[in-house]
């Protein structure tokens, strides 16, 4: 696999989310949830990752964005999906009832 490289979504004061991508092409998101002795993480990535990329991903996503902003923890835990990318959607297409979300491009 090649190198992985996060690039932040979004923060608040209790998670984080990341695109994940591997030679400048996104290969999946992580939300990551802080809570005073859990990190509780979302892991999705496309279909052609392998298991060893997953467990680089993990080890990654650890050392580079939950350590690093130094919270203590008692445990890390990542639930992973696999599959593939069926569009990312935004309200601001919404009618003025909340209906006709439209796809980002």
């Amino acid at each position: 696999m090649g190198d992985f490289y996060f690039e932040r979504d979004c923060r608040t004061p209790y998670s984080e989310c990341y695109t994940i991508l591997e030679d400048e092409q996104p290969v999946g998101r992580v939300d990551i949830h802080f809570t005073p002795t859990v990190v509780h993480s979302t892991l999705c990535v496309v279909e052609s990752v392998t298991q060893e990329g997953i467990q680089e991903l993990i080890e990654a996503i650890d050392d580079e964005l939950v350590d690093s902003i130094g919270v203590s923890r008692e445990e890390f835990i990542v639930h992973i999906f696999q599959g593939r990318e069926a569009g990312v959607y935004s309200d601001t297409g919404f009618g003025g009832n909340g209906t006709g979300a439209e796809p980002v491009q």
